[in-house]
């Protein structure tokens, strides 16, 4: 059941409420949009007018029954014009509906097999590309019917015979199209209060009224009779089977790629139930089989009336069905409404809706991914040969530009500034198609010198891995060194166990933060090692910039604990923070620990560090030991009196306590957390650093790293926040 969000809260509207307060509003705003698109559209198919109207009441109906959007509109779309107009032409309007109905049996087939989601799998800037194409057609068809005329067969004809319709332009229609053309581009701009009506509509009755007001007589559409009239069984195609399913296949392709993005579309704009996708495609289907077996245009999902019925407040599929009803009522109760309408008013509304289906936001995507060119191709082959063999050619350039995107590998020789030494960087995918780029570079390389190779592969096949062996060996058999260093997911030692896979960074990333865990050896030696392998060579710019100063930007002052990695926990590396550790991150007050005096002297006086960070941790052994009352004596009970303001703190009602007790931390996290906020106050209170706040703004501040999720923790004056989201001040339960 829907929720009404107008009701009042907890309180849920019957479908009959939501009924008349939201779906039979927004249907009939629908409808005053999709009845002159759907005549338009007729009309620029060449199909009988009737057939535009049939499709707009069988897609109402029937897909608002059986389809998978709850608030999808469906009807005749401008998407399909073009393979429409070339299959009437080619078999014959009845044929055509043949054509129909087996298209929508395949949509069926589609969705019962549950490949509906791998249409989606289409690259976005080729169907942005296709539906631009459509456009264009579009428009250099209506603008021969603007202009008086009549369009004609192909995008080049139409374009090679435009100035001579302009010789002969016909005032009257060309007036009444120009008309509609301004009241739509700038219907807009008008006040909002009139704006609730829709500007195809207002666009179209002003074009009329003004045929019948004005001198002239411009042509008008014709209509036999009423929509029941109208209604005819299709006929079986007299000859070339292949070509009929070809069509077939065009029109369920075309127009179940155009549903499935659409209801993408309009998921997005409310949040109410999610798409079926096989379902949507079975109601299209059923939908297509029913038109054609009126005599109807095919049925798609449409995004104008979609996103309008969802603008306008619909919340079931109700909406798109009774828009439906409305069509039909119309059709056959106004058929003479109908037959006023100029032709050139129509083709004014189809040349705006074809402009608007060029949208410069694709054109400005594609350009800053790289796609343009696919983009522009796929456009030209639309318009000037025909949709399905430029959506190909789209699809195929599209397939080209990845595969050269995925599969490509830049290699790079070249000496190292100040050095005898060169060094080989091959980054990407090393494949035989690298072979060319590896043989030029690596020929650089003179003879005898040391080399240094980098690698940053994450594929590498026999034949890249032969050619690098190859080459390395030769080059030392006269005279030369050469040092491998691996830092990509793919490695030359395993290039010859076993087929090529693909290497996953997640592996490489485990590889450089997961604990060693060595059943033999000495761990840090071979540590060392793996350092000086794969790591040394990336970090050596860094902290050869490094070499004779340092200007960390703070002092990190955290626990002993093997498992606290400041580096790995504030996305830092080499000289950013200066640290110090000691069990329990405490500040021994009163300068009776040298060790921590000298460090916030040095890191503040000398390094003028901008901020001072206390970190603590969960599961700390320190404030357990608190918590437990020991240990006492020598080392480390000396060392953990220190920690007693913490737990007096603790054990006073503090707030910080409270606000980690309602987060769900156990006791000896709790008091975690309350001594990162008495050692915050205890640096601040710290001359040197109340001298460097004034003077300065030195930032102190505190945080607590939970270990187990990985998750860290502000810790303020009155309570914990996540770093995220630092409004936020009820944390949910961390255990």
């Amino acid at each position: 059941m829907s929720r009404d969000t107008d009701s009042p809260p907890g309180r849920t509207a019957s479908r009959f409420d939501t009924l008349l307060r939201h779906d039979l509003p927004a249907s009939l705003v629908v409808f005053l949009v999709a009845l002159p698109l759907s005549l338009g559209i007729a009309v620029a198919s060449g199909a009988p007018i009737a057939a535009g109207l049939i499709a707009a009441v069988v897609g109402g109906v029937v897909v608002g029954l059986l389809g998978g959007s709850p608030l999808q509109v469906s009807g005749p779309a401008a998407g399909l014009t073009v393979v429409v107009a070339t299959t009437i032409g080619e078999f014959g309007w009845k044929t055509a509906c043949f054509i129909t109905v087996l298209a929508g049996g395949l949509q069926i087939l589609f969705g019962l097999s549950r490949i509906a989601r791998a249409a989606l799998a289409i690259a976005p800037v080729v169907v942005h590309a296709m539906l631009a194409g459509i456009g264009i057609t579009i428009a250099l068809q209506q603008l021969h019917v603007l202009l008086g005329g009549a369009s004609h067969s192909s995008a080049w004809q139409n374009l090679i015979q435009l100035p001579g319709e302009l010789m002969n332009l016909h005032g009257d229609d060309f007036f009444v199209g120009l008309v509609v053309i301004a009241i739509m581009l700038g219907w807009k701009y008008v006040p909002g209060k009139l704006r609730v009506l829709p500007g195809p509509l207002v666009a179209v009755v002003t074009g009329t009224v003004l045929a019948l007001v004005l001198p002239g007589d411009p042509e008008r559409i014709v209509l036999n009779g009423s929509l029941f009239d109208a209604i005819g069984l299709p006929s079986l195609p007299t000859g070339d089977w292949g070509a009929v399913v070809l069509a077939a296949l065009t029109i369920a392709l075309i127009a179940s790629v155009e549903s499935l993005l659409s209801a993408v579309s309009v998921d997005k704009m409310h949040t109410g139930p999610r798409t079926n996708f096989d379902r949507e495609l079975v109601g299209q289907g059923a939908a297509n089989m029913v038109s054609g077996a009126l005599g109807g245009l095919p049925v798609t999902g449409v995004i104008v009336r979609s996103a309008t019925n969802v603008a306008a407040g619909a919340r079931t599929r109700a909406s798109a069905l009774l828009h439906g009803v409305w069509i039909l009522v119309f059709s056959v109760a106004l058929v003479g409404v109908v037959q006023q309408i100029p032709k050139s008013a129509l083709a004014g509304l189809l040349i705006v809706v074809g402009i608007q289906l060029v949208k410069l936001a694709h054109i400005k995507l594609a350009r800053r991914t790289g796609d343009l060119l696919v983009y522009l191709v796929t456009v030209l082959g639309v318009v000037f040969l025909n949709l399905l063999e430029g959506v190909i050619i789209g699809l195929a350039l599209a397939f080209a530009l990845l595969l050269w995107r995925v599969v490509r590998v830049v290699v790079n020789a070249a000496p190292v500034a100040g050095t005898d030494r060169w060094l080989v960087t091959i980054d990407g995918t090393c494949t035989f198609l690298a072979l060319p780029k590896l043989s030029s570079e690596l020929s650089k390389v003179p003879t005898g010198a040391d080399v240094l190779v980098e690698m940053s592969v994450d594929f590498l096949d026999h034949a890249g891995y032969e050619a690098i062996h190859d080459w390395a060996r030769q080059h030392e058999n006269t005279g030369g060194t050469v040092e491998f260093v691996e830092l990509g997911t793919a490695h030359m030692a395993h290039a010859l166990t076993g087929p090529p896979v693909r290497g996953r960074a997640r592996t490489m990333l485990d590889d450089v933060l997961r604990p060693w865990r060595k059943a033999e050896g000495d761990p840090i030696a071979s540590g060392v090692a793996e350092f000086h392998r794969r790591n040394a060579h990336v970090v050596r710019p860094h902290l050869d910039e490094l070499r004779d100063v340092q200007n960390p930007h703070s002092l990190f002052l955290t626990c002993a604990d093997s498992r606290i990695v400041p580096n790995v926990i504030t996305n830092s590396g080499p000289g950013d923070l200066f640290t110090i550790r000691n069990v329990g991150n405490l500040v021994v007050p009163g300068g009776r620990d040298s060790s921590i005096e000298a460090a916030l002297t040095f890191a503040i006086e000398e390094l003028e560090v901008d901020n001072l960070v206390v970190c603590g941790h969960s599961a700390c052994g320190a404030m357990k030991a608190l918590v437990a009352g020991g240990p006492t004596g020598p080392g480390l009970g000396s060392w953990l009196v220190h920690g007693r303001p913490s737990l007096d703190r603790f054990h006073s009602d503090d707030p910080v306590a409270t606000a980690a007790a309602r987060a769900g931390f156990g006791v000896a996290d709790q008091l975690s957390i309350v001594n990162v906020a008495v050692q915050v106050e205890t640096l601040r209170a710290h001359p040197v650093v109340r001298r460097a706040i004034a003077q300065r703004g030195l930032k102190v501040s505190g945080l607590f790293f939970d270990i187990g999720p990985a998750r860290v923790l502000e810790v303020t004056e009155t309570g914990i926040a996540e770093i995220d989201a630092p409004e936020l001040a009820v944390l949910a339960p961390a255990h």
